[in-house]
């Protein structure tokens, strides 16, 4: 079977994530992948595309990965899933030793989940069920303008995207959204330190006026991924920090898209030298691999819980699919490759040929910034007056025909052109992105170098 074939037998049955599906009748292809190996993806006419974006930005060391294949058909030869309430396995527990080793100091437990949506969703609940156990009724969380956590209910409900969030509003928790300290709006020659402490004023503001209702603040750390990759100096998380300190509130990083080296340090929060109260991981946890999530928390909050049955302070959550050793494995296969090679040093230096391969943009009428943050680069196109262009001229989907058609797999998040490859993209790889950005935004834009 081909490519027609697999198209006309997915429409008939198939409904998409994230998707208008009346653009696959007209005007996005539907590709059909049949294998995957390193950055490639091959469809069934044998055309070939890079994954510039990691396939949703959950593959670290490409599609098909000897290491990891290995592992799972070792765990699948031994234990494929076990209920994890009143029962254990090694896998669980070696990769929940191995997280708490590797993430911030004071984060000594794990509650495992199975998407980063239910991540937010324990971190949420577990903010608010911690306050309650010590006798505080909070219960409204902060984000930022712009940030994106997820499309359950709970994890929508503390997003600030309007495209995923406005259709759900009336069955959504009423968050308090503070200006988003992201540094595209900054004035002219303010760098990006200055810029963030500057908008940490308004934070400031939200938590001296609202803390005794807040449980807790959350923030995507250095990047707001799915606001248009959005980013912000680590100043800005030390100060916020500090303030949930001094005004008892809470400090949620998810880490969902920016962990395990995507922001140049294993974890984003590095960056900045603290710890929060709650992180959230997945994505990248498994190396693209299978849906597995993890929050990691403080003893003082699993204390708070720590009761008798009576008492109600458990925290009766759960997943049919939680701590499941087949996507232990794979993560533990992943933390194994971190160890093998020198990966984020090499990811300095393919960061550095990333942002040469786009260079040229800097002279485009039309491209607004190149920003980047570790092996996160972004490329915006704005209208000759310097503001996006209008959302319905869709200049994002030209740049995914033109890429598709030149062999790349890149997904624009509107106006906005970005790659978030696997950490085993070549230089010639990176280069081919970077020819293939350059031409797309050219006809995107009507606007030739």
């Amino acid at each position: 079977m081909d490519n027609a074939d697999w198209r006309r037998r997915d429409l008939d049955v198939l409904w998409h994530p994230c998707s208008q599906m009346k653009d696959h009748e007209d005007t996005i292809p539907m590709i059909p992948i049949q294998r995957g190996e390193g950055v490639w993806l091959e469809d069934f006419d044998g055309n070939r595309y890079i994954d510039a974006i990691s396939s949703w930005w959950v593959n670290l060391f490409g599609h098909a990965n000897p290491h990891i294949n290995r592992r799972l058909r070792e765990q699948a030869d031994t234990l494929e899933h076990v209920i994890l309430a009143g029962l254990t396995h090694p896998a669980a527990t070696r990769l929940a030793e191995q997280l708490v080793a590797l993430t911030p100091p004071g984060l000594d437990r794990v509650f495992y989940a199975d998407s980063g949506s239910a991540a937010v969703e324990v971190a949420l609940k577990m903010s608010f069920h911690y306050w309650r156990n010590r006798g505080r009724r909070k219960s409204r969380f902060a984000c930022l303008s712009g940030s994106y956590h997820g499309e359950t209910l709970g994890a929508l409900s503390v997003s600030d995207v309007g495209l995923y969030r406005d259709t759900y509003a009336p069955l959504l928790l009423e968050p308090l959204v503070v200006p988003s300290p992201d540094a595209f709006d900054r004035a002219p020659g303010s760098s990006w330190a200055e810029h963030a402490e500057r908008r940490f004023a308004d934070m400031e503001r939200a938590l001296a006026e609202h803390h005794q209702d807040l449980c807790a603040v959350i923030v995507e750390p250095l990047v707001q991924c799915a606001g248009g990759m959005r980013m912000y100096d680590p100043v800005y998380l030390e100060r916020l920090r500090k303030a949930c300190d001094h005004y008892e509130v809470h400090l949620i990083a998810d880490e969902i898209a920016v962990g395990f080296g995507r922001t140049g340090t294993l974890f984003a929060c590095e960056q900045a030298g603290i710890s929060p109260d709650f992180m959230c991981l997945s994505k990248g946890l498994t190396g693209g691999y299978l849906p597995l999530s993890a929050v990691l928390t403080g003893d003082e909050v699993y204390q708070s819980f720590y009761d008798d049955y009576a008492t109600l302070k458990a925290f009766l959550h759960s997943h049919s699919y939680t701590g499941n050793a087949l996507c232990c494995a794979a993560a533990l296969a992943v933390l194994e490759l971190f160890v093998a090679s020198d990966v984020l040093g090499e990811n300095r230096r393919r960061a550095e040929r990333m942002r040469r391969a786009v260079e040229p943009l800097e002279a485009h009428p039309n491209v607004g910034e190149i920003r980047q943050t570790g092996m996160i680069l972004a490329m915006e196109m704005v209208g000759d007056d310097r503001r996006p262009y209008p959302w319905q001229e869709r200049r994002g989907i030209r740049v995914y025909r033109h890429a598709l058609e030149r062999g790349a797999l890149l997904r624009p998040l509107g106006n906005v052109v970005y790659f978030m490859p696997p950490y085993v993209i070549g230089d010639e790889e990176i280069d081919r992105l970077g020819e293939v950005a350059i031409s797309g935004i050219e006809e995107a834009t009507g606007r030739r170098l």
